[in-house]
């Protein structure tokens, strides 16, 4: 719960934050006379802000403030700033990267705003956002209070859900995955050709199964499909990912070539084909949304290579889909990943490679251009040795 003051009256809540974000325990009321400063000093000092003013202005509000959180420093010219990246390590700068990412996340998550139970917002000119909160969150029994920032971000994952994301074209019909809000949307589409152009292993026709680790939106499956094989066995631990996956299944109607399963990675059978897309960056998570982007220690990675060996059916090939940018950052060394592979009784019968082509690539103003730059997707063919 959240609790605060209007007067003599004292006001509780239950608190929701999907970065995990304990309650705040200094929260005021704001309203459209705080201007951007004092909302700057009060979040730079822990204190949060419950908005009951207008809603489009408290929007205004944290745009104000992500401008102060984003300008640099007075202190230091362009010509300091290119000194000191050049003297950092790329771990370094991808540690001081993660912080201020973390510290920006702090001080713009403190603009508060109170929600009804029912989803409704009681503040002028709020738009309906009943329906974004009722898949983000669900049915609700009591009213919450949420940052304005995360209730925006609940809004634009419900737009994209409405209209999809194109990843590829099938008789002359787009083909559009609907990411659920807490699944990582498909918006990179080179690793989605890696998996078109790579060439099926003999063993699919024998045995047409294939599975997929991690379905996530379930595009990848989609993607197998597509390719013709005739059973395809989806895996995921996250609800909202098997959600998800299990939409979009049935959006295009592939449910008699798509199973999922609730699982820790494999299912119980063999296959001639297992694809597997895990987290790309060897890092702790700084919330749940963070998941598929970060695998603390290569947990999956490490348990997707050890235990493939063993669900690959006679001549079968895993797929692993790996971007190289940890190792560009000094997270994770190609000596390390060609090891784990060599100690799993796998070795590389091939790969294909291709180069990004998503707007981080090329913005020079990233934090981690230099890396981003010289990125590289693969799709890692590996069969037992």
């Amino acid at each position: 719960m959240i609790h605060w003051s209007e007067g003599e009256q004292s006001f509780s809540a239950k608190w929701r934050s999907e970065n995990g974000i304990a309650p705040h325990q200094k929260v005021i009321i704001a309203d459209d006379t705080l201007t951007a400063d004092i909302a700057y000093r009060s979040a730079c000092e822990g204190t949060a802000m419950l908005y009951k003013g207008d809603f489009q202005n408290a929007r205004q509000l944290l745009q104000a403030l992500v401008r102060r959180v984003d300008k640099p420093s007075k202190k230091s010219t362009r010509a300091d700033r290119v000194a000191k990246e050049k003297t950092k390590s790329p771990l370094d700068t991808f540690n001081l990267h993660r912080l201020a990412q973390s510290q920006r996340a702090r001080i713009l998550g403190m603009l508060l705003i109170p929600i009804h139970a029912d989803h409704s917002i009681s503040l002028r000119r709020a738009p309906d956002v009943a329906q974004a909160c009722m898949e983000a969150y669900g049915k609700q029994s009591e009213d919450y209070v949420v940052s304005l920032r995360e209730l925006l971000g609940v809004i634009s994952a419900h737009e994209w859900r409405k209209k999809g994301v194109p990843v590829l074209a099938r008789d002359d019909e787009e083909i559009r995955i609907h990411p659920h809000y807490g699944v990582f949307s498909p918006i990179r589409g080179e690793y989605i050709e890696l998996v078109l152009k790579a060439p099926l292993p003999a063993a699919i026709q024998k045995n047409s199964i294939a599975f997929d680790i991690g379905v996530g939106t379930g595009v990848l499956s989609v993607v197998l499909a597509i390719r013709e094989i005739q059973k395809i066995i989806a895996t995921d631990q996250d609800d909202r990912a098997i959600a998800c996956a299990q939409d979009n299944i049935d959006r295009l109607g592939l449910n008699h070539q798509i199973e999922i399963q609730k699982t820790n990675l494999f299912p119980t059978e063999k296959a001639a084909l297992i694809v597997c897309n895990p987290p790309w960056l060897p890092a702790r998570p700084s919330s749940s949304l963070e998941h598929a982007i970060y695998d603390p220690e290569s947990q999956m990675l490490k348990g997707f290579l050890g235990k493939l060996k063993e669900h690959l059916l006679p001549g079968g090939e895993g797929w692993l889909i790996l971007s190289d940018l940890a190792e560009h950052l000094g997270l994770r060394s190609r000596e390390q990943l060609l090891d784990w592979i060599d100690q799993s009784g796998l070795r590389v019968a091939g790969h294909l490679d291709t180069k990004p082509q998503h707007h981080k690539v090329f913005d020079k103003a990233d934090a981690l251009h230099a890396a981003r730059s010289q990125e590289i997707t693969s799709l890692w063919r590996l069969v037992v040795k």
